[in-house]
């Protein structure tokens, strides 16, 4: 690398990094909801969203609940029971 190709190289992260320092000290508006209390400086983070992953997920089985049983009217005991689904 040549002596000026390294000044051009030191001169462009210096400016990305002042950059980027500006960038994190920055006054925001009071309605920020990371800074909720008014102007001021502060460390600025922006949101992430996150994606799903590039997948695909079938969507789960479908699992009938078990039929229940009829049971036919009968006496117990004493008392009659009519039918119905156990």
């Amino acid at each position: 690398m040549t002596a000026s190709a390294a000044l051009k190289s030191r001169y462009v992260l210096a400016f990305i990094c002042l950059a980027a320092i500006g960038t994190a000290f920055v006054s925001r508006p009071a309605n920020a909801y990371w800074y909720p209390y008014g102007y001021g400086p502060g460390v600025y983070v922006p949101p992430t969203v996150m994606a799903p992953p590039p997948a695909y997920y079938p969507p789960p089985a479908y699992y009938a609940p078990p039929a229940g049983v009829w049971v036919p009217a009968h006496w117990q005991g004493n008392y009659w029971v009519p039918g119905h689904w156990s």
